[in-house]
């Protein structure tokens, strides 16, 4: 195998926690030795050991004088669990190999200096462009303290969200709405606006009954969160009403001091318009059905004022499509 080959291991073993490890990153790594795997680990969980020390406590006694490949370089402060280069150090290690420098100012490269200071080689950048990607949230909320956003929506392939009278269920397929379970699964909070939780009471909940589930968040001018227990009971949701581009910033900001990295808005069409001309979208990703509803009244994707001309629509880079069960899936980064 080659270094790439074990680095794309560790990144598989990486995303066994998707949606587990907040506010921590995703981190997996592989203990190699004679061209051999013999320690696999990752980080499960906020609070518990690091991707480096469960691979190394896999290795056991083979870990001496081996290689090991670890998405993220290796923590090298004391927080909830003791320094990672420090085990990597006292385990024997021969070489290191990372995919991404840690994105915070205050650790980026330390954690390799203290390796090669140590005499352990240091090789940085292997796989570095998917070994950011699968924390693009967590780089983003560490580098500007506020959380990572996609909107997501679901539409017909003539740009209708719903009825004219609010019908919306279902545009999409099983697999497309599958997908919605992956995003609010990874996400720490979720959005939609006051309409769409009249119109289809969404429970905004992660099936899975192991990850933990995002504080939901309801954009309202006209309810406040004791009006929410109607819909959400449990006393899992809380309005909020930012009216301007500043406070959608603001509020951005107070979301990322919770430790929230990611925020998932899920609709509707006003609420799109809104937080896409706030500038808060990071990244869009629109689930298409093939099919045409029609109707001058039926309710567009995004709402809002009518732009006055084409030099107003935002545009997108490193786009991508994909095909879902039976739903074209758009993604890409807005270009701010």
């Amino acid at each position: 195998m080659t270094t790439e080959n074990y680095m794309l291991e560790a990144l598989e073993l990486a995303k066994k926690a998707w949606g587990q490890t907040s506010p921590n990153p995703l981190v997996g790594a592989v203990v190699v030795k004679d061209n051999n795997i013999v320690g696999r680990g990752y980080h499960h969980r906020a609070g518990e050991a690091h991707a480096e020390v469960n691979a190394l406590r896999d290795a056991g006694k083979n870990a001496c004088g081996a290689d090991i490949y670890v998405t993220l370089e290796p923590c090298s402060t004391f927080g909830r669990t003791p320094p990672c280069t420090q085990a990597i150090i006292d385990a024997g290690i021969k070489r290191v190999f990372v995919g991404s420098v840690d994105p915070n100012p205050a650790h980026a490269g330390k954690g390799l200096k203290i390796l090669e200071q140590a005499g352990i080689e240091t090789v940085c950048g292997i796989e570095k462009d998917a070994c950011a990607k699968i924390n693009e949230a967590f780089f983003s909320w560490i580098s500007s303290g506020k959380p990572f956003v996609i909107l997501k929506m679901a539409m017909t392939l003539d740009g209708k969200i719903a009825t004219a009278d609010g019908q919306s269920k279902w545009i999409t397929g099983s697999a497309a709405r599958g997908r919605v379970q992956y995003l609010r699964k990874w996400c720490d909070a979720v959005m939609v606006g006051g309409e769409t939780v009249r119109k289809d009471r969404p429970g905004l909940t992660v099936r899975d009954t192991d990850a933990p589930q995002a504080i939901k968040l309801i954009a309202t001018r006209s309810m406040d969160d004791k009006d929410l227990l109607e819909y959400f009971p449990d006393n899992s949701a809380r309005a909020i009403s930012p009216s301007s581009p500043a406070q959608w910033q603001d509020l951005l900001t107070e979301l990322g001091k919770e430790n929230i990295t990611a925020l998932l808005i899920e609709g509707g069409g006003e609420l799109a318009a809104e937080v896409l001309n706030a500038g808060i979208v990071d990244k869009i990703e629109f689930h298409i059905a093939l099919k045409i509803l029609g109707g001058k009244d039926s309710r567009p994707v995004v709402g809002g004022k009518n732009p006055l001309g084409l030099d107003e629509a935002k545009l997108l880079r490193d786009y991508k499509l994909e095909i879902v069960g039976d739903d074209v899936i758009i993604s890409g980064y807005l270009i701010k």
